[in-house]
């Protein structure tokens, strides 16, 4: 971590096994590599689920992709130990994963294959040939953990206005995201995401959100969403720190097959009670009650377990991240053919009162004023959960109107004019009014 030996992990009689290392408990930076895996009395290993669970969720979500890892790598089995022994060296946050023996790098100049903008478009072409998630621009180059994921994507190095490869332990600064193409059982077709995306960061960034810096941006035919990494820091003028992190799968000992709440992940009662424990504990709550509140209002419907992620501080305190992978459905929503039944989108986290509510649809005002007392919502400001609404209400047209000012001319209408109409009616339905019928 940062050139320090946090621990070695093992594999002993088919278990897994994580051990601190006793230098790193001494030292003033320490911190667990997940709130899963705490420090113990007298440094005992963790063992088992917990483990396994916490480097399952460092690699990519499908076993397609794995398989063509493993085969890039030559090995025998596509198990999370043999392909992170390949490729762990950059990780989201600020892990690294080197085989036994091998000293962690220290301090280090910046290496990397500069790009032109053609160089960019190659590599991203090259993405969209690999498959369900994205490679590098050729099968032989090191494969990054920090891009991993259900959505093809690169990682690449900004630095002083170039673009570049990053090569061996230099941490990347952007992810990549072209489209996502016709994607999901449906064969919806969300070409327009890169926009989609995009609008969502900055509606949240509207209502006060703090969420990933983004920018839409095109090299030669190749259009994608640029995402600032928050996971990475400029250090002493020509270094870049590793800022650690963990998602809330991670964080809550879950398997990555669980992310969704329906699939017994964690939901918003156990993130709830996870940030109690924030150092920014009343300011996080608030946060995660209100992406909540306004996934619903965008009917942004993948807003699982590991699209939230947290800070690990020295000694384990920690706080959230910004949002980051927002996505409304507005505009794939209809009753045509590859397009989503309204009244057949769910929540990823189910609004849960006297029952679980996850149809967009049927959850209304009543449902986020009792979810809202129990959790003891407060804003900033203070006002309480009903005085909270009123003011979402009130700030929605505002919100809209200061979002309209920054679209491109070009901006797809496609994307936006569902998501403005969709984000009023749920402004509207959040009011307690009327909705006209059609």
């Amino acid at each position: 971590m940062n050139g320090y030996k946090v621990g070695t992990w093992s594999i002993e009689a088919g278990v897994d096994v994580l051990q601190y290392d006793r230098q790193w408990l001494q030292n003033k930076l320490r911190r667990p590599l997940s709130l899963s895996l705490p420090f113990t009395p007298g440094n005992l290993p963790h063992k088992g689920e917990s483990v396994r669970f916490y480097f399952e969720n460092l690699l990519p979500d499908h076993q397609e992709v794995r398989e063509r890892v493993a085969r890039r790598y030559k090995l025998k089995t596509a198990d999370t130990y043999a392909l992170l022994r390949e490729v762990g060296r950059d990780c989201v946050g600020a892990l690294q994963i080197l085989p036994a023996g091998e000293a962690p790098p220290g301090e280090q100049q910046l290496v990397f294959e500069p790009l032109n903008a053609s160089q960019v478009a190659a590599h991203i072409r090259s993405i969209a040939q690999a498959g369900p998630v994205g490679r590098q621009a050729d099968d032989h180059a090191p494969f990054r953990l920090s891009i991993a994921g259900a959505q093809d994507k690169t990682a690449l190095l900004y630095w002083r206005g170039q673009w570049g490869l990053p090569q061996g332990a230099t941490p990347s600064t952007h992810i990549l995201k072209p489209a996502l193409g016709v994607t999901g059982g449906n064969q919806v077709d969300m070409s327009d995401s890169v926009e989609n995306e995009w609008l969502c960061a900055q509606i949240l960034a509207a209502y006060g959100l703090p969420v990933a810096q983004c920018e839409i941006l095109s090299f030669e035919d190749q259009k994608v969403l640029s995402v600032k990494r928050f996971d990475r820091r400029e250090w002493k003028g020509e270094r870049l720190m590793r800022l650690p992190q963990e998602d809330m799968c991670q964080a809550t000992g879950t398997s990555p097959a669980q992310k969704y709440e329906a699939d017994g992940g964690p939901g918003m009662e156990a993130i709830m009670k996870l940030l109690d424990g924030s150092v920014e504990r009343d300011r996080d709550r608030f946060h995660f009650f209100m992406a909540q509140l306004l996934f619903w209002m965008l009917a942004a419907i993948d807003g699982h377990a590991k699209n939230f992620s947290l800070f690990i501080k020295p000694e384990g305190r920690y706080e959230m991240t910004p949002l980051y992978d927002v996505i409304s459905v507005y505009p794939y929503m209809g009753k045509a053919a590859h397009q989503l039944q309204p009244k057949r989108v769910k929540l990823a986290m189910a609004v849960r009162t006297k029952n679980p509510h996850w149809l967009v649809h049927t959850i209304t005002r009543r449902h986020w004023v009792e979810l809202g007392l129990r959790y003891g919502i407060q804003s900033p400001k203070g006002y309480g959960i009903d005085e909270l609404l009123n003011k979402v209400v009130e700030h929605t047209p505002i919100a809209i109107a200061a979002v309209q000012k920054k679209l491109p001319t070009d901006f797809p209408e496609q994307v936006s004019v569902p998501i403005f109409a969709g984000l009023q009616q749920a402004a509207q339905r959040l009011a307690g009014v009327p909705l006209e019928a059609g």
